[in-house]
Parts: structure tokens; sequence; C-alpha cells
């Protein structure tokens, strides 16, 4: 027996967000599972009849596949958990709302924000602390980086998992492209957090839960824990607000040398340690 909430369709059922999705939402709908792998251990939690499989996300046919799968299956909303799928899904809301399907999925105005990590800290800067900030393009001096303090950092405008980043000693020893597209930004030497933000489409924010980054591999946490601290939480907050956040969103947060919590990036998408806020009593799904 489930509650009336239609058939929902979630993406990437092989990684653990979609998981934490699934497990949240069984016995609320029906949940239909889509992977691109057929061993995807999210599909065998739920029926046969509602698993699908689809495109990699960045297939140009990826989003005509999902609006059939949805189709196919009855979904009423549609949830998609991979980075590379985000930004199409969004941009093709109005195709999904005329056959009836809702998407829970940021404003294409809020994915381009996030994922451009340079635009991030100018439209955050207002609202936290951001970390002093350099685009490396060809005329970027030696003493804007000096600025920064040294040793700085290095990494891409855009990507995750931590691919490109580095710790540089000087300027003189700064070996990366100088066309704009990777950033320099002063070293944050404090305890990193991430903050998991919920938002609604009234622009209210629900809740922000804090957890601790007490082991990252690649760029990902992999151990840590929720908690109660009142300045992360109003952090999150902020950060919610300042890029319009509709949905639930990742934010991550390294403490300055005195303390401050500065903004390091957000993911525009349910994360995989959800589960960690779910057992603090926060259900996001």
């Amino acid at each position: 027996m489930t509650d009336d909430l239609g058939a929902v369709l979630v993406t990437g059922a092989g990684g653990a967000a979609a998981v934490t999705l699934i497990l949240s939402l069984r016995g609320r709908a029906t949940v239909v599972a889509a992977d691109i792998d057929p061993l995807a251990v999210g599909l065998y939690l739920v029926p046969e009849s509602s698993r699908a499989l689809l495109p990699r996300g960045d297939d140009r046919g990826f989003v005509d596949a999902l609006l059939d799968c949805a189709r196919a299956h009855g979904a009423t909303l549609v949830i998609p958990t991979v980075d590379v799928e985000l930004l199409p899904v969004s941009l093709a809301r109005e195709r999904f709302a005329a056959e009836g399907i809702d998407l829970l999925v940021e404003s294409p105005q809020t994915l381009r924000t996030c994922l451009d990590k340079a635009e991030l800290m100018r439209a955050c800067a207002a609202a936290v602390r951001v970390p002093r900030t350099v685009i490396i393009d060809a005329d970027t001096a030696d003493d804007q980086f000096q600025a920064l303090g040294e040793p700085f950092i290095i990494k891409p405008r855009r990507g995750a998992g931590g691919r490109g980043f580095e710790i540089v000693a000087q300027a003189s020893a700064l070996r990366c492209p100088r066309d704009g597209t990777f950033l320099a930004q002063e070293l944050l030497p404090g305890a990193e957090y991430s903050i998991d933000v919920l938002g609604r489409r009234d622009g209210h924010i629900v809740a922000a839960v804090p957890r601790s980054r007490d082991k990252v591999d690649s760029g990902i946490a992999v151990a840590g824990r929720t908690v109660a601290d009142p300045e992360l939480v109003a952090f999150g907050r902020a950060v919610g607000q300042a890029i319009g956040v509709v949905g639930v969103v990742n934010v991550q947060v390294k403490r300055t040398a005195d303390g401050e919590p500065a903004l390091l990036e957000v993911n525009a998408r349910f994360p995989g340690t959800m589960a960690q806020t779910q057992a603090a009593g926060i259900d996001m799904p």
C-alpha cells in the first residue's frame, strides 16, 4: 500500500544518492529505478516491472529516452541524481510538464552558477564568506597570486571529485593553463563540512544539516558525522537563498585560519551521504 504520490522515476540507480531516495520513497510511491548498468544495485530494490535502462546522461538522446521512460511507467515526478544529467533535464522542464510530469531538479540558472566555481563565488559573496579568488588567465599578474597568501590552491572552474586540485607554494611554481579555465584561491586550513540544504519553490529554505567530512577520498566524503552547529546551519541557508535552491543541494565549506566558515562549492543534487542526514532525523527525500 503506497501513499497517493503516483510513480516517481529516479535515475542513477547505481549511486548512493539514488539508493537513499529509493529506500526513502518505497511505500510512499511507486518507485521506478533507472540506470545505464543492468547490474546497478538500486534496480534490485524495486520490482522488475519498475526497472529501466537509459543511455548515458551526456548522450544526445538521453532526455528523449528519459521522457519516453517516464511516459511508459506513468511517472508524475522525475528525480535525476547524476551530475551530467542535471542541466539537460532542467532545460527540458516544459517538455516534461506538457506530459504532466514534474521534475525535482534545480533551475538552469542555479545549475550554471554551481557548475562555474568563479560564478558561484560572485553569486554568494554578499551572503557568506568566500575565499579570495583569482581567475587564472594571460593577464593575471604575480602580485594577484601573492595577495591570496602563499601557499595557495588552484583548481578547475568546472569539475568535481578534486580533479585538478593542487597546492602551489608560490606564483613562480604555477603550472596550469592560463586560459581562464582555472582558479587560484587562498588556502583554507580549517575543518571541512558538507551542508545538505532543502529549499522550496517559493524560496523558503526548509532545512540545512551540516556534516563533518572526516575522511575524503578523491574529493568524496567517505566518513563523517552530523553536527549541531548553528553557524553552519545559517551558512547553508544563506547559500541556498543566494542561489535560489528549490530542491536539495550539498554545500561544501571549509574554515579559515580564524575559524570562519568559507564556501568551497555547491553540488546541486542529492548527495551520496544523504543517509547521515536522514539518520539525524531530517528525511529530505
